[in-house]
């Protein structure tokens, strides 16, 4: 089995829209007139979540005039909010079949299909023409990535000149091993967690310059607290991200938390230019 099969297998659910579905109703929201704040809870499947989006979608300069490439769509929650907020066109691609199935039929409900379009594809052989995007994000996808020199060659080529790159990715800030299994692998086999320098030589060997980078490991670890705090007074949530993880969740959260309170990787924004 080759990485990238391994790599989708990982995020595979099964039968993940009923599921969301469900989740949906117990919380009380209509499924059937839905915006995209509705899912926030739970299709933010990043570090930081809503809030780190909320950032990486004003570093970019988005605009209603630009077409977003969004690598590593998942299910399509950043796409929503950058495409509801700044009224811009948004192509996702996302390795995982059953991801893009969910995300198309998600931004159905939304109301927002005719902004967005979700395509099953591999990041190192992106299925667009040269100079096609205005401007790409890369949200916790790189961890997944072996191969980083190819991938930002290919995002380079397929971006116009000038355009930005939003790579917001957990990268290592110590030598340490982390604790398996994480979100987004159960073992070091697919897992390629990165230094912050290794991503700048990277991005600026093929093409990109640097221009912002912000380490949001206090806001992650902020908005962690909150969470915890108030699931310990009101229960568990409905919506969150046990809902796409499933029964893993519980122990992937908890290793990925240890190991930013322990210093060893945190969520880092790098914003980039061609």
């Amino acid at each position: 089995m080759t990485t990238e099969e391994q790599v989708a297998r990982h995020y595979t659910h099964g039968a993940l829209e009923r599921a969301i579905l469900d989740a949906l109703l117990a919380s009380g929201k209509d499924i059937d007139t839905l915006v995209a704040s509705d899912l926030s809870a739970l299709d933010e499947l990043h570090l930081g979540w809503r809030a780190a989006t909320v950032e990486l979608g004003k570093d970019l300069g988005l605009a209603s005039h630009m077409h977003l490439l969004d690598i590593g769509s998942g299910i399509g929650g950043p796409a929503r909010y950058f495409a509801e907020t700044y009224e811009c066109r948004v192509t996702g691609v996302d390795l995982t079949d059953e991801f893009v199935e969910v995300a198309e039929a998600l931004t159905d409900r939304c109301g927002l299909d005719d902004r967005l379009a979700f395509h099953q594809a591999n990041a190192l052989a992106l299925p667009f023409d040269d100079r096609s995007f205005d401007a790409a994000s890369m949200i916790h996808v790189g961890m997944n990535i072996e191969d980083k020199a190819s991938l930002f060659a290919e995002v380079n080529r397929v971006l116009v000149p000038g355009a930005r790159f939003g790579v917001y990715d957990v990268m290592s800030l110590q030598d340490a091993p982390l604790p398996f299994p994480m979100p987004w692998a159960d073992t070091i086999e697919t897992s390629f967690v990165r230094t912050p320098e290794t991503y700048r030589k990277l991005l600026t060997g093929h093409g990109f310059q640097i221009e912002q980078e912000h380490n949001r490991l206090d806001l992650a670890l902020k908005l962690s607290r909150e969470m915890r705090e108030k699931a310990a007074i009101e229960g568990p949530p409905a919506l969150g991200p046990h809902i796409i993880m499933g029964p893993a969740a519980k122990q992937r959260l908890a290793n990925v938390m240890d190991a930013l309170q322990n210093g060893i990787i945190a969520p880092i924004e790098i914003i980039a230019r061609t």
